[in-house]
């Protein structure tokens, strides 16, 4: 405890969102601005729907997707989209330690009612996670699972493939760029429920790469929880 009260002096909390001192997370400010997803979102991935009279959205009408269902805080936007750049690129680590435990509020009681046994972090290949110094996914699942009391495997599902930037992609090409990108490390137990963590959703290509290569090897259902969602 004193060596926590030592490091908020030395390194005072900050909001994630517009990087000021606030012990409480996100600040009162921000929280009031932000924009959470909320009533309109499509039943599958979780995305902000433009109509709201829409059950799915124009991705999921289309497309079948690996992971069984998804969910996401924030639209994928302004503010968030700065707050979840400098978590990834700028070495805001302890932003996720408030998105963790904000996921942990929003999300606790959908995460029980799915049945999930085990979180797991959507890996970064091991020459991206050596230049960056940590996976941002993975700091989220830590304080997910420590908010939860649901068990985190960071080593469970790997990376063995250096993909290309998605960005700039068209579907077709993302689908083809993961294609073989991840593999399991160890068994899965039958029946497994696992919650894929990430940072941000948009085409669910990785997501689907990712909860393909799990099901295959014995994983019953794969649900999806990021930060933000949107694009």
């Amino acid at each position: 405890m004193e060596i926590r009260k030592l490091l908020d002096y030395v390194y005072p909390p900050r909001c994630p969102v517009c990087d000021r001192v606030s012990p409480e997370g996100i600040c009162g400010d921000c929280r009031k601005k932000i924009p959470y997803i909320r009533e309109a979102f499509c039943l599958k991935c979780g995305k902000p729907l433009e109509d709201e009279q829409q059950e799915y959205c124009a991705d999921c009408l289309k497309k079948k997707h690996s992971f069984d269902m998804g969910r996401a805080l924030f639209y994928y936007r302004g503010q968030i989209r700065s707050s979840l750049y400098r978590l990834k690129y700028g070495n805001k680590r302890e932003y996720a330690k408030v998105y963790g435990r904000e996921m942990a509020r929003r999300f606790g009681r959908w995460i029980r009612q799915t049945g999930v046994t085990l979180i797991v972090p959507v890996p970064l290949h091991r020459s991206r996670r050596r230049e960056r110094g940590y996976n941002q996914a993975a700091l989220l699942a830590r304080e997910l699972g420590r908010c939860t009391g649901i068990p985190v495997e960071e080593k469970l599902l790997l990376r063995v493939r250096k993909t290309a930037p998605l960005k700039t992609m068209s579907k077709a090409e993302r689908t083809a760029n993961l294609r073989g990108a991840f593999a399991v490390s160890g068994r899965i137990p039958g029946g497994s429920r696992i919650l894929l963590v990430d940072d941000i959703y948009t085409t669910g290509s990785t997501a689907d790469a990712a909860a393909a290569c799990l099901k295959g090897h014995g994983c019953s259902r794969v649900f999806l929880l990021t930060v933000a969602a949107g694009g």
